[in-house]
């Protein structure tokens, strides 16, 4: 598993001195910067605070290559330790529930019966004579909906490593049947959180999903006419 880290932080590194690296989408979030890698004791500390150990391609790459930065989207979240205790930083990394990490996560979203009937009593504004009372209405219809679709039970057992924009993430399972794959959260768009299939249909991995990226953004950098 090391070996699929060799040299993958040289690689990001060098991409950050390209011409073209402003075309890779997310780049001006992320800067090309790497954090310094975990130890082995910073990596122990992290594990025994949240109770479970974490996918092998993934705490192989904290070791090897760093604790977050340049990567797929606005960039890996970084997970550090603050005031003795560590947690992932970035946008929506405070969806994860801490203590809630060594639960399965769970594969379905809320029962399909309750989004109905929640949906259907949405309130409409030609319904309401002012339109504060709408406002209000639709505020506490808006607080119904995320309570019961970002309910912490939802993303059990799994972190959001990455943000896409428009509160759009990405998620790495870290236990049950899923551990070690990656899931797109599209729950800002009325979707839900899906796992991320390759081309095959595959569920992707952590390593899978990050060296795609890097894959990806080395071509986009050495196909721009910029490099020229």
């Amino acid at each position: 598993m090391i070996d699929k880290w060799a040299g993958v932080r040289e690689r990001v590194a060098r991409l950050g001195t390209r011409p073209a690296r402003g075309q890779v989408f997310g780049a001006y979030g992320h800067q090309w910067a790497l954090e310094e890698p975990l130890t082995e004791v910073e990596l122990a500390g992290l594990e025994d605070q949240i109770g479970v150990r974490l996918p092998e391609e993934y705490r192989t790459f904290l070791l090897h290559v760093a604790a977050g930065g340049a990567g797929p989207a606005y960039g890996l979240f970084p997970v550090r330790r603050v005031q003795d205790r560590w947690r992932w930083e970035g946008d929506g990394a405070d969806l994860a529930d801490l203590s809630k990490l060594a639960d399965p996560f769970p594969a379905q979203g809320p029962d399909p019966k309750s989004l109905d009937e929640l949906l259907a009593r949405r309130p409409e504004e030609e319904d309401f004579e002012e339109i504060e009372d709408f406002d209000d209405a639709i505020e506490a219809w808006d607080e119904q909906w995320y309570a019961l679709v970002y309910a912490p039970e939802r993303t059990a057992g799994a972190i959001a490593i990455s943000h896409l924009g428009c509160a759009l993430r990405e998620w790495l399972v870290l236990s049950g049947v899923h551990r070690g794959t990656i899931w797109s959260d599209l729950r800002a768009d009325d979707g839900d959180v899906t796992p991320l299939l390759d081309g095959d249909g595959k569920p992707v991995t952590f390593a899978r999903w990050y060296t795609a990226w890097l894959e990806e953004a080395e071509r986009l950098a050495a196909a721009s006419p910029s490099e020229a």
